[in-house]
């Protein structure tokens, strides 16, 4: 099943989305409910935001083993976690802007984790059990920034930006989350190509090893690294991130006015 939040006329709302285009509209927050208000629309007709307004995210660092391999970096023996501000999240279509400040602006395509019930001291054998669904992010970071940041033991600003966290088109459920293909393309150049086998941290242990101290919500959203082949963008750029199961999350790269 695919789930879109989207805009119309009247108002956001939730919807089941079929392969045809259709839209069936939910008659509310789909972590409540997947009862149906018996509307239906198109995905022509609407314009499809980012799958959770204003969530909480946690981001995973170095956590391909190709990844840390291109780094010259040893695997880390915990998750690397970071948060991130609500503000940088950015829907699909819309503009990654470049900073003014900016000087080494790099995508990094993933996996991200949609939270749908809350989780507390949860075992790793249950974990999913807890995932509402998954959907594409893109980690934009300033490197620059980022690593004067890490340098002093933090990391905020060079992944916090607004429009810093493009998510979406779809929550897609009961996909296998140890088994996704996941592609990075710049203005249609395959940069990033791998799959989630390659994760240190599998999705259960990350919501396992998180919820021993955070109380992770419905909505939470958690993006879980990024696979070897990171690079810049410019102003002028499009990025694309399409994960198997789930579709192609296409953003373009401006300049700060």
């Amino acid at each position: 099943m695919k789930i879109l939040r989207y805009s119309v006329a009247d108002g956001i709302s939730y919807g089941i989305l079929e392969e045809d285009g259709a839209i069936r509209q939910l008659a509310a927050c789909p972590f409540d409910s997947l009862e149906e208000s018996g509307e239906t629309t198109h995905l022509d007709s609407v314009r499809v935001l980012a799958p959770v307004g204003s969530p909480r995210l946690i981001g995973v660092g170095l956590n391909y083993l190709a990844h840390a391999e291109e780094g010259g970096q040893t695997p880390p023996d915990q998750p690397m976690l970071f948060m991130l501000p609500s503000t940088a999240v950015l829907d699909p279509e819309e503009a990654i802007v470049y900073p003014k400040q900016g000087q080494n602006v790099h995508y990094e395509g993933e996996l991200t984790v949609i939270i749908g019930k809350e989780a507390r001291r949860v075992a790793e054998a249950e974990a999913l059990d807890y995932v509402f669904g998954y959907t594409c992010g893109n980690d934009v970071s300033e490197r620059v920034i980022q690593a004067n940041e890490m340098a002093n033991g933090c990391m905020l600003i060079g992944k916090g930006f607004d429009t810093f966290k493009p998510v979406g088109p779809y929550i897609a459920t009961g996909l296998d989350s140890t088994n996704l293909e996941l592609t990075t393309r710049l203005n249609g150049e395959v940069k990033q190509h791998s799959n989630t086998d390659d994760l240190i941290f599998s999705v259960a242990q990350l919501i396992a090893y998180i919820s021993e101290a955070i109380t992770l919500l419905p909505g939470d959203v958690i993006m879980t690294g990024t696979p070897s082949g990171v690079g810049p963008v410019q102003p002028g750029d499009v990025v694309e991130i399409e994960i198997s199961g789930v579709g192609v999350l296409r953003n373009p790269v401006v300049a700060e006015g």
